[in-house]
């Protein structure tokens, strides 16, 4: 009997040490499965709609001084909303060459890809820029189409909310992108199962 103790204790030490192994193994790959799945999700919100978008803006940024300089000013519409005939053939060429078309880009963007957008809910700035997109687009189509003059642009005004919040989301996306990285990358959710401790076998020989 006395030999019977030693390898009866040693079978549950080893028993025990299994399963706490077994556990902490299936722990670490839950939280990889998670990580995981934070980190494709991240990605597709860079790769399909915050790139995009952020792509989309600072482009917009550019174009736009570009137009203040061929306009000599650092505003279009005056005061009284009224442009030169030479002033309104250079807006509506950078308008209908870029800005429309360029805001008709980002409003497909949030429509096919909503399910990408940070945030439990529509962003209140991102409804201000599609009021700002359908306000200006129809009523220029009507001027192209029925010769209807308008204010020769939006009712809305461009909501800067909305360029300041996408750009906001983008920078926090990429850092958040490569925190997700880093532990995916890190010895806690990278390496091999930890060994059982063999002292329980070595206890009976």
């Amino acid at each position: 009997m006395s030999a019977v103790w030693p390898a009866l204790i040693a079978a549950v030490i080893a028993a025990i040490g299994w399963f706490a192994n077994d556990k902490l193994t299936s722990q670490r790959e839950e939280l990889r499965r998670r990580t995981e799945a934070q980190f494709r999700f991240v990605e597709r919100q860079l790769e399909e709609l915050y790139g995009p978008l952020s792509a989309e803006l600072y482009e917009g940024r550019r174009t736009f001084s570009d137009l203040l300089e061929s306009l000599g000013r650092d505003y279009v519409f005056p005061a009284n909303d009224i442009l030169s005939p030479l002033e309104l053939k250079t807006w509506l060429f950078w308008a209908e060459s870029d800005f429309l078309p360029r805001n008709e880009r980002i409003k497909v963007l949030l429509m096919r890809k909503t399910h990408l957008i940070e945030g439990p809910t529509f962003p209140d700035s991102y409804v201000l820029f599609l009021d700002h997109c359908n306000s200006w687009a129809i009523n220029h189509l009507r001027w192209k189409q029925q010769q209807v003059e308008y204010s020769w642009h939006s009712k809305v005004n461009w909501p800067e909310a909305f360029e300041t919040e996408v750009l906001d989301t983008f920078h926090e996306l990429k850092r958040r992108h490569a925190d997700l990285l880093g532990k995916l990358a890190s010895p806690t959710l990278s390496s091999p199962a930890v060994p059982v401790d063999d002292s329980a076998r070595r206890a009976t020989t």
